[in-house]
């Protein structure tokens, strides 16, 4: 499969450089040499007929515009610097974004794609056709079929899912956050009054704590399969936590002072972590929904805003 690297007229830096790394012919046989085949610095030097000091500062142009890897291995005499082609594509689009229109890239993940997880009693994974495993056995959560989960809950703990980072790729950063999950609290059967301080932590940073007031079975959820038991949490309610460059809203209400500067986007991954700190008022578990459970037909949707 080929690897793309796209870039457009808001990618100022990584275009400029881009132009730059390719304005030389002799990087352009460099990118070309690297076409099926790994090669050190005196290796291309050789190759190339020009000094290794020259194909180094090359290697470093490319390699600065995010064209080429380099991976230092152990030689022969020290260590040296092993080159390979890093995209297979290059595209640039030159018809920039209109800075009044905002782009909102949303990703839905499973509720059973959770990455981590601290679970204790009473908890359980069920799937949109039976419970996995047994309730209240925290190793229903690792088992493979967790994977198609449609409600997880636990008396207390969190999950944990990676989601894709795509402010990463871009190097650019979003200007809001916005996660939407249905979710209540967890009490045995279920409880309409038990609450529960329910947190979320985006890369480790505490966005804010929202207090769920009950674990919700009085009446069935709307999208419970006929198996479902009557005198079990049967829904939730669809919470929304808003992170922008002015803080923290919850369902719309103020809730914090965390504002997008203070979460790191330098990885790969968004972490999103969902459930009781250790120092809430409230230890009262969760109760998260997939598409085919509850209320809500959707799973745990993150979306950023550019």
């Amino acid at each position: 499969m080929a690897k793309i690297l796209e870039l457009s007229l808001d990618d100022a830096e990584s275009l400029s450089l881009v132009g730059k790394a390719l304005s030389s012919p002799t990087r352009v046989e460099i990118i070309r040499l690297l076409d099926t085949y790994s090669y050190n610095i005196a290796e291309i030097a050789e190759k190339l007929q020009i000094p290794a000091s020259t194909a180094a500062v090359h290697i470093r142009a490319l390699e600065t515009a995010n064209l080429i890897n380099t991976e230092v291995q152990p030689g022969e005499r020290g260590s040296m610097k092993l080159c390979s082609r890093k995209n297979d594509i290059l595209s640039i689009q030159l018809l920039g974004t209109p800075g009044i229109i905002n782009e909102v890239r949303s990703i839905g993940m499973p509720v059973g794609a959770y990455t981590d997880c601290n679970i204790s009693p009473t908890c359980g994974v069920a799937t949109e056709n039976e419970i996995i495993f047994h309730e209240d056995s925290a190793m229903s959560f690792y088992l493979p079929e967790r994977i198609g989960a449609q409600i997880i809950w636990s008396s207390s703990g969190y999950v944990e899912y990676k989601f894709p980072n795509e402010a990463y790729m871009r190097s650019k950063k979003p200007k809001q956050l916005t996660l939407s999950v249905e979710i209540c609290s967890e009490a045995p059967n279920y409880r309409e009054d038990w609450k529960s301080d329910i947190t979320l932590w985006i890369n480790s940073t505490k966005s804010a704590t929202w207090t769920c007031p009950g674990d919700f079975g009085a009446r069935r959820g709307r999208l419970n399969p006929s198996w479902w038991p009557d005198g079990s949490s049967q829904h939730g309610l669809l919470t929304t936590w808003v992170i922008s460059e002015n803080g923290t809203e919850i369902n719309g209400q103020k809730a914090s002072p965390t504002t997008l500067g203070d979460i790191a986007f330098d990885a790969p991954s968004i972490t999103v972590r969902i459930g009781n700190a250790e120092s809430a008022q409230y230890v009262g578990g969760f109760n998260i929904f997939g598409a085919k459970f509850g209320d809500y037909a959707q799973d745990i949707i993150l979306s950023l805003e550019y």
